[in-house]
Formats: C-alpha cells, structure tokens, sequence
C-alpha cells in the first residue's frame, strides 16, 4: 500500500506540473494550425507515463527492492521494456512524425486546407480539438486513437499500481497493437483526407454573409440552408463574401461551402444568446432629518 501511495504521489508531481504548463501555454502540443494536435498530446502522455514507471521502479529498487541486485535477472523488474513498452510508445511517435510530415507536406502542395482555428473568449484551446477535425466535427479516426490509448494507459496504470514491486506490468507482447493500429489508422487518416473547404466563422454585414476559412478558391459557391447565393472571393484576405435575399438571413441558418467539386461540413450560424442582467434594486429614499431640539427651557410667561 506505502509502495502504490508513493508511486501516485509520483505520478502527480509529474503530471500535475506538466498539465499546469499545457494549460497555460499549450504551444507543445499544439499544430502549426494553432489547433491541439492529438498525435503530439498522446505521444506526451506516452512519455510521461514511462518516465514514471521508470522513476517509480528505480526508488523502490534502491530502497524497498534492496539495492542494484533488484534490477538484474532475466525476469528483472525491467524486463518487458523493449518487448511491450518501447512499441507502445513507438506507436504514438511514429504517428506522430508521420503526421507533421504529411500534414506539412500537403498544406505547402495545396492539397490540403489548414485554416486558423476560431479564437475562443479564454484564449485556451479546448480539448474537444483531440477529437475533432478542423470544422469542429468529430472525427472517428481520432476519437478511437483517443479512446484505445486512454484505455492502454489506465490498464498500465491500474496494473502497476496493483504490484509496485514486481517492477514493469507483465503485459501480453501483443498489446502494443491498442497503440500501434489506431496510431497507423490515424496517420494513414492524415494521407487520406481530400482537401475540403473548411468554415471557421461566418458573420452577416448588413445584406452580406461573409464565410472565414480555407480552401476556397474563385470557383466557390456559398450555400445558406441548401440556397446557392451569388459568391466573391477576395484573394487577399481568402474570404468569401454572399449577397442575402431580399428577405435577409433567418435567425439560425445552415452555410455550405462548394470549392473544387467538394463540399465543407455544414457550419450552423446561431445568434448569440443575450446576457442576462438582474434589475437594479430602485433606490430607497431616505427619511427626513428629524428636527433638532431646542437649547434651553422653554419661556413660560409671566402670570
């Protein structure tokens, strides 16, 4: 129990700083694009895990495991290091490389569209991102990347923690593949991907939709709720302006970009819902100043 309490209170001297630094600047994990990227974060995750179970196993060698004799054996407490745990960690760096690579490599061809991301009030990019491709859908591939690893590092973590010093979980060999398969499915994901326009933000000036995104061109046609509308695009700013019907927008409308033959995801424009406010409480008035006594005794007159 001592053994499994000093390896959580590890665990988070090392992940509770780590977050902390994310959260503030998350630059690390963060694409070019300025969006979280899922490959990045998992391969940190992956390295901060390891680097714990190595720390952890290297204290309780050198104390409760007796000295250096603990660590040698064939069936030593490190063991299953190159066998389970580099693949499982070798996964996410491939994927991780080979994404940057490819990503990279088709933004500069032009077959793929990066744009920058919507700014948010808090200036923090949300987690929902690791799951989420660039419109702000959910993106199977990425969500069971997430899932499989996330599940891979608590069975690790539970495992462990259960026998603190029988040094590394005897995991079967064969469980890198919860790493390794949905890492490849993503980055073959990556190479896969057409190069969709994407709709980041869509405001109505007066009797105009302007669309904000990437991967438009002069051939793109603004869509608002399955009506073509007559479309400009201005090269310098790589916006999409639409003129409205007559009768305006509605409230709560639905924008479809066509650019190249292809079709972005559908963005749903809402207003934004009024702030509430709390009445004022109206003023009380205050009393009138009691009138002041009179100095001295009253004058009775004579009688």
């Amino acid at each position: 129990m001592a053994s499994a309490l000093f390896a959580l209170a590890l665990l988070a001297a090392l992940a509770g700083p780590t977050a902390l630094r994310l959260r503030r600047r998350p630059g690390l994990v963060t694409g070019r694009d300025g969006r979280l990227s899922t490959s990045t974060t998992l391969a940190l995750a992956w390295t901060v895990i390891l680097v714990w179970l190595l720390l952890t196993i290297l204290a309780y060698g050198l104390t409760a495991g007796g000295g250096i004799g603990w660590f040698a054996g064939e069936h030593g407490p490190l063991s299953s290091l190159t066998t389970v745990y580099l693949p499982l960690l070798g996964g996410p760096y491939v994927a991780m490389i080979g994404a940057k690579t490819v990503v990279g490599i088709r933004v500069e061809n032009g077959t793929m569209a990066k744009p920058a991301p919507k700014p948010t009030g808090s200036g923090q990019r949300p987690l929902r991102e690791l799951i989420a491709n660039d419109s702000g859908r959910t993106d199977l591939v990425d969500l069971q990347y997430v899932a499989l690893s996330a599940v891979t590092m608590l069975y690790v973590v539970l495992f462990f923690l259960a026998d603190v010093g029988g040094g590394l979980p005897r995991l079967p060999a064969e469980i890198w593949a919860l790493t390794g398969a949905p890492a490849g499915a993503y980055l073959v994901n990556k190479m896969a991907t057409r190069a969709n326009p994407v709709i980041t933000r869509v405001t109505v000036d007066a009797a105009v939709l302007v669309v904000e995104g990437g991967g438009f061109g002069p051939e793109a046609r603004v869509e608002l709720d399955s009506t073509a509308l007559p479309t400009g695009y201005d090269p310098a700013t790589g916006t999409l302006s639409a003129q409205l019907p007559a009768s305006g927008a509605p409230a709560a409308f639905t924008v479809v970009v066509t650019s190249r033959g292809l079709r972005s995801d559908p963005y749903h424009h809402a207003p934004a819902p009024l702030p509430t406010t709390t009445p004022e409480p109206a003023p009380v008035p205050a009393p009138d100043p009691a009138p002041a006594p009179t100095a001295g005794r009253a004058q009775h007159p004579a009688g």
